[in-house]
This record gives C-alpha cells, sequence and structure tokens, in this order.
C-alpha cells in the first residue's frame, strides 16, 4: 500500500520536480556552448547570448569549474540582472594545474588588447571567478601589455547596484574601472574581497559614484601567482612605481567607505580627489612613493576620517618625492593610530626613508587633527611639513622618529 501511495505521489510531482529545473534561477554557461575547447571569439558570442537569456530573468549564470580557462574575447556587457558567479573565494597565490602552470577552476582566460574584458550595467554581480591573462609579462618591463580594463562600469547607462566579490586577477593592467561618466553617475557599488597586481598601477578607481560606494578587503601584491610560478620581477615592479598611479583612486564621489585594504608596490597607495568625503580604517600600503594623498575643493563636507594604519614609504625616484600622507585643498583630515615608516625590502627599488610624514601643501584653509600617529623614518628634521600658511593642525598624543612624544597646538 505504501509503495503504491509512494509511486502516485512521485508521478504527480515528477512533472513539477522537472518543471522546476527547467526554471532555475541558475544555468551553467556551458549550456549555452561557453566551453573550455572554443575559441575566445565563439566563447564571447555565446557567454553574452547567456547574458541576454538571464537578464530579463534576473538569473544567475554559473561559471563552471574547468581544468582548463575558457578563452574569451572581450565586449562583453553584463547586462541588468544578472549574476555571473563562480566557485572560489580569493586566491591570493593563484590556483595552479601543477604540469601546465595555469590557473584552474572558474577562469576566464583573455588576450584581447583592444576591448574592455567585461561592461557592468546595474543590478548585477560578478562573483567568485579569475582572470587570467597568459601573455602578459611578469620578468620583463619593456613587454607589459597595457590591456583594457577587466571589468568597467557602462558608459551607456547610470549604473546602480553592483556587487564585485571573491575575484582574482592575473597579469591585468587596469582590475576595475568605475570611472563613470558624469552624464551617467553610478551609485551603490561594492568590491570586496578581490586580489590582483595591476601592472598600471590602478586596481579600483571611481570617479562619478554617489550613494556610498564600498571597497572592502582588498589585496594587492605581486606574488599572487607564486602557485603558477609567475611572481612579478623586481624590475616589473619598479616600472610599476614609475607610473605614478594609485592603487585604488576617487573622485567625485559622497561618502566613501574604505576598509581593510592593502597594497604592496604601487607608487600610492590611495587618492582621495577634491570632490570627495568618507571614512578610512584598518590600511596598509607597504612599499610606496605616497601613501594618502587627500584633497579638497570647499569647507563644507571635503572631510576624510582616517584610523588603524600603517604606511611603508620607502621607494620611488627619490627621497625628495617620498611622503606618507600628503594633504591640501579645503576640509578637514582626521589621522588616528596612522603610523609611518621606512625600511629597505629586496622585491624593489627603495630608498633609506621618507622626507617627511606628512607634507602640507597650497594656500587655502584647511584643518588637520592628528592623535596617536607614531611618526618614524624620515629624514628631515621635523614630521611635518607645512607650507601651507592657511593650514591650521592640532596633534595629540603623537611620537616622532626619536621616540619623543609630538604634540601641536
Amino acid at each position: 500500500m505504501r509503495k503504491s501511495l509512494n509511486l502516485i505521489l512521485l508521478i504527480i510531482c515528477l512533472p513539477i520536480l522537472l518543471q522546476a529545473k527547467n526554471d532555475t534561477p541558475m544555468k551553467s554557461i556551458k549550456d549555452f556552448g561557453v566551453l573550455p575547447k572554443n575559441s575566445a571569439a565563439q566563447n564571447q558570442i555565446n557567454l553574452q547570448k547567456a547574458i541576454d537569456w538571464a537578464s530579463p530573468r534576473g538569473a544567475a549564470l554559473f561559471v563552471e569549474p574547468s581544468d582548463v580557462p575558457y578563452k574569451v574575447d572581450g565586449g562583453i556587457v553584463l547586462k541588468q540582472n544578472v549574476s555571473l558567479v563562480g566557485v572560489h573565494g580569493p586566491v591570493g597565490r593563484g590556483t595552479c594545474d601543477a604540469e601546465k602552470k595555469h590557473p584552474v577552476g572558474s577562469v576566464f582566460e583573455i588576450e584581447d588588447e583592444t576591448n574592455v574584458f567585461i561592461w557592468v550595467e546595474g543590478a548585477t554581480q560578478i562573483k567568485g571567478i579569475q582572470f587570467w591573462y597568459p601573455n602578459q609579462t611578469f620578468a620583463d618591463s619593456a613587454r607589459i601589455i597595457k590591456y583594457p580594463p577587466t571589468i568597467q562600469v557602462s558608459h551607456a547607462t547610470n549604473v546602480n547596484g553592483v556587487t564585485l566579490s571573491c575575484l582574482t586577477f592575473y597579469g591585468e593592467y587596469i582590475a576595475m574601472d568605475f570611472n563613470a561618466p558624469k552624464k551617467f553617475p553610478c551609485e551603490q557599488i561594492l568590491f570586496e574581497h578581490c586580489y590582483g597586481f595591476p601592472l598600471s598601477g590602478e586596481f579600483i578607481r571611481i570617479d562619478y559614484c554617489y550613494d556610498i560606494p564600498r571597497i572592502l578587503h582588498c589585496h594587492i601584491n605581486p606574488a599572487n601567482m607564486r602557485y603558477i610560478g609567475r611572481s612579478f620581477h623586481k624590475e616589473v615592479i619598479d616600472a610599476v612605481v614609475r607610473t605614478k598611479s594609485f592603487a585604488y583612486s576617487i573622485n567625485h564621489t559622497d561618502n566613501a567607505q574604505v576598509m581593510d585594504v592593502f597594497t604592496f608596490g604601487t607608487y600610492g597607495g590611495i587618492y582621495l580627489g577634491a570632490a570627495t568625503y568618507g571614512q578610512m580604517t584598518n590600511f596598509n600600503f607597504d612599499c610606496v612613493a605616497v601613501g594618502i594623498h587627500k584633497l579638497g575643493d570647499n569647507a563644507k563636507n571635503r572631510n576624510w576620517q582616517i584610523s588603524q594604519g600603517s604606511i611603508i614609504a620607502n621607494t620611488g625616484e627619490n627621497t625628495d618625492n617620498i611622503h606618507p600622507i600628503i594633504i591640501e585643498g579645503e576640509g578637514h583630515t582626521s589621522l588616528m593610530n596612522v603610523e609611518a615608516f621606512s625600511g629597505t625590502n629586496p622585491a624593489l627599488s627603495t630608498v633609506k626613508g621618507s622626507t617627511d610624514y606628512l607634507w602640507v601643501r597650497g594656500n587655502e584653509k584647511l584643518t588637520i587633527s592628528m592623535y596617536g600617529c607614531r611618526m618614524w623614518g624620515y629624514l628631515g628634521p621635523k614630521p611635518l611639513t607645512v607650507e601651507n600658511p592657511n593650514a591650521k593642525i592640532q596633534a595629540t598624543d603623537c611620537w616622532d622618529k626619536d621616540q619623543n612624544p609630538f604634540n601641536l597646538h
């Protein structure tokens, strides 16, 4: 009796189960003909078809793991409502096929030197994916390929709501470009747990982004392909420093949030443009020439609260160009428990120390407060170089290079 009842229930429920399976909100990209054996051009066409299918459904596309990366040409548009999802968290030293020495899993292999790899529209997500540039040099600075950005905000529409999470980049030139056009500003962009080493020195750049963009838990390191045997050589890291760009750059942005970010071997840590304000905490900018460059174009809200960080300023053209922190323009800057020091590192060309801890320049009225800041390794007579006669600075319970108390009121 029980067997008969179970059989009847199966007969009744099977069509429903099959229909549910067919209507699943996530499908493998292989279902649309995106295959490791295909050419990059064919996979680009098929991946775009998959995105076109997913967009009206608000569906997710699964980048099914493979022992061979998916070759894909650039020019893809991730249309509104679509998620592109792989299997990985960030893999800071790379995944690796032991024999072929390339990454494995949810991996896109990119050789296109002309097109942005993927443009993103609003209400989209890219998560758990690796981006692999096999032709990029890791040893010869003269052979650096200036690829277009891997991920770029759409320039054809307003983009509201993008999640970029658990992504790893290998050999990229610019990782994530959210310099939106002024007529199409973006909002609510989230970058989290993303790893790479951009050979332009630019990992995340943002312009015309309103309503709280967030950069969280991102890590830039030239040893990110160690498992593949492609850690970047000293001359390549030196070339990245010579670009004089910043790993993180924010312009024309309201209330940006930056937390737990790291960079190593780029010219600059973070650039906080004149029309920005926000908060940054728990950071480490290692082997840079400039750790923080903060500007401001008005006195009302061009204010940054910066805390719990460390800056190792020890590379660049010469000591005169090395400053852990530069502040200019209008507005207020609060520095709490931000230390700076210098020292040598064999991974790149370094110098024996920075000019100062803080360089204040310009002539517009600005204010700076400092608390608990340890200032060590600067070569000048004072930790602060103040060239702005209208700057007002207060320092409490700080420490200079001789481990003496430093207070300024």
